[in-house]
């Protein structure tokens, strides 16, 4: 079932980027039927705008940091005041990576497969000894909040609202399962980088992708978007909050901006860091964990966290068209 639109004279694309104008109209967000966090689903209108046809890449970000000199949050220091109970080690600069484990391990603790990497950051994805000579055209990852807004200041943009993400993502589809349909593999063809196999220590490449992709590797979304599901999550400019806690679920909300700063979606956390949403899910998100490789699923992400499967793209509001 097609998205109730609206319609508007598209223009070019601003700013002289390969964008998409993504035509404003209603939607069904979030979803019923699968992560708590993504009840209830309630009717959202988001006006329309341009977003980029693709993730950030390194190529692109690499142009911003020669032209400014900017460095990013894994690549400095930490401040001890800012995390007075952190051992030594943890205030290095540093990033955390994705590392498979040999065997079955306790699906309840993820820290079986995340490791805090001293000398991991955008440049050196997968830790010191690597590097993104041949990921020029991967997206970027390993970009805290501060970073990505730091680049978006420099391009003129914006982070997408939750909603225009979840808007775009679903490719003008109706309470699709993914943002190509309700056949996660139609006619065998993966859709999306995504795992195959028992994660986190067996994948069988099914797709082909061990870790991140070149962007544009998989078949576009109906509005001609490359990679909103699977490959990296994605950043947004909302706070997290749980669907539960929106103003009105019973009624269409429009060009809702979600959350508080303040809030925490875990009281577990004793340093009560903000938190944004992510969305999309990533090569890492498989049938037997996460499976987030859908436009209604969404992730808390701390504002100060940098990981090797976290991206984002940037949108362009006919009022701030440049």
């Amino acid at each position: 079932m097609k998205l109730t639109t609206q319609t508007r004279a598209q223009g070019e694309a601003p700013l002289g980027r390969d964008m998409v104008w993504i035509p404003g109209g209603q939607f069904l967000m979030g979803s019923d039927h699968h992560y708590p966090e993504e009840a209830p689903a309630h009717r959202v209108r988001v006006d329309g705008f341009w977003i980029d046809r693709f993730a950030v890449t390194n190529r692109e970000f690499e142009k911003f940091v020669k032209e400014t000199g900017y460095v990013t949050m894994a690549e400095r220091p930490v401040n001890p005041d800012d995390y007075p109970d952190a051992l030594p080690e943890m205030l290095a600069p540093s990033s955390t990576v994705f590392r498979k484990p040999s065997g079955p391990v306790d699906m309840r603790n993820h820290y079986n497969w995340w490791t805090y990497v001293p000398g991991a950051n955008w440049r050196r994805p997968r830790g010191p000894a690597s590097s993104i000579a041949k990921l020029r055209d991967h997206p970027v990852v390993h970009v805290a909040l501060e970073d990505v807004e730091a680049y978006a200041q420099w391009a003129g943009m914006e982070l997408p609202t939750e909603a225009e993400w979840e808007f775009a993502s679903r490719g003008g589809l109706e309470e699709a399962e993914f943002a190509w349909g309700d056949d996660f593999t139609p006619d065998g063809v993966h859709m999306a980088n995504t795992w195959q196999g028992d994660f986190p220590y067996r994948n069988t490449l099914d797709d082909r992708f061990e870790y991140t992709a070149p962007v544009g590797s998989f078949p576009a979304n109906g509005y001609g978007l490359y990679d909103m599901i699977g490959n990296v999550w994605e950043w947004t400019s909302d706070w997290y909050q749980e669907h539960g806690n929106i103003d009105s679920p019973c009624c269409t909300a429009a060009n809702p901006r979600g959350g508080d700063r303040h809030a925490s979606p875990d009281p577990r956390d004793p340093v009560k860091i903000p938190r944004k949403v992510t969305k999309g899910g990533s090569h890492l998100c498989a049938p037997n964990y996460c499976r987030r490789y859908r436009p209604a699923a969404r992730m808390a992400q701390p504002i100060d966290t940098s990981v090797s499967h976290l991206g984002f793209r940037l949108v362009v509001r006919p009022d701030a068209d440049n």
